[in-house]
């Protein structure tokens, strides 16, 4: 029997303070496996339990991590085919980065699987707490200005474009690298430097900072070595990144893949986006249901 409106499930701090804010606006809420929060909520003795006794069930960015549900508090029981297994017809589940075969098993089985990165606005949303992060982990590991720095940026889609505007609004001298010339002509109409990936190993040397977005192994041997050795490289790009960080060590480059920056430093508003999300999902899947049974 489903006692639970919502069930959050591991997470960063992101989904430690969607607790409180759900519970205020007369949410039923269960717990497992979540950080620690001022408010006082319910925790469940088990995933399965959590998972059982709820209607909607919603995990962390990502949702899975090396087969386990990603938690940054220990859940031993977290295994992800088990996490299916507890699941029912008519939920709904919730996370970031869902694997498309979990995702098509709950469409089989009639569980609503929403991923929070698919959303656009939230993403666009995530994007600004993510190139924030970005550049304090970048205050963090280099011990010069950013301002007046050559600054290079991977990528110009939503966190690429976020990044550049906000490095160059702190006066560092951005340059956007991209394979589409749409954007690197959308980058140079915003007042920045541009220069096509096919000739970045001519550029590469001049950069103090590098952020990448880009997902794929973009820097390897051609690009590594021929950076300068000061060079700091904050890569933020989902899953691997698109670092060779075994030889970015050798060479001695500093190499930084940074992920979850939001729930590290403002897991609090970015909480504040994942609540809307889910709340209007569930509204979303409250209308399909009367229209379906009216």
């Amino acid at each position: 029997m489903r006692q639970y409106d919502i069930a959050l499930i591991g997470g960063d701090a992101r989904i430690a303070y969607m607790a409180p804010c759900l519970m205020e606006m007369g949410y039923q809420v269960i717990c497992y496996g979540i950080l620690d929060v001022d408010s006082p909520v319910i925790c469940a003795d088990s995933l399965k339990d959590a998972v059982e006794q709820s209607a909607c069930i919603v995990g962390g960015i990502p949702l899975f991590k090396d087969g386990r549900v990603f938690a940054k508090k220990e859940m031993p029981d977290g295994m992800e085919e088990k996490f299916y297994e507890y699941l029912k017809p008519d939920q709904m589940v919730f996370g970031g980065v869902i694997p498309a075969r979990f995702a098509e098993l709950c469409g089989e089985r009639d569980i609503g699987c929403y991923d929070f990165m698919k959303d656009e606005p939230l993403a666009v949303f995530n994007a600004v707490a993510t190139a924030e992060g970005a550049i304090l982990e970048a205050l963090k590991n280099k011990e010069t200005n950013i301002h007046g720095s050559e600054t290079l940026v991977l990528g110009y889609g939503r966190c690429g474009k976020v990044m550049a505007d906000k490095l160059k609004g702190i006066g560092a001298k951005v340059t956007v690298c991209s394979r589409c010339p749409v954007e690197r002509a959308c980058a140079a109409t915003c007042g920045l430097n541009v220069v096509p990936i096919g000739k970045l190993e001519d550029e590469i040397q001049r950069f103090e900072y590098i952020y990448n977005t880009i997902p794929a192994k973009l820097l390897g041997k051609n690009l590594l070595t021929r950076m300068r050795r000061d060079v700091l490289v904050i890569d933020i790009a989902s899953g691997q990144g698109g670092v060779d960080y075994n030889l970015a060590k050798q060479l001695g480059v500093k190499a930084l893949h940074c992920l979850g920056l939001p729930g590290k430093y403002a897991p609090k508003i970015s909480a504040n986006g994942l609540v809307d999300f889910v709340i209007r999902k569930m509204e979303q899947g409250k209308e399909i249901w009367n229209g379906d049974k009216g």
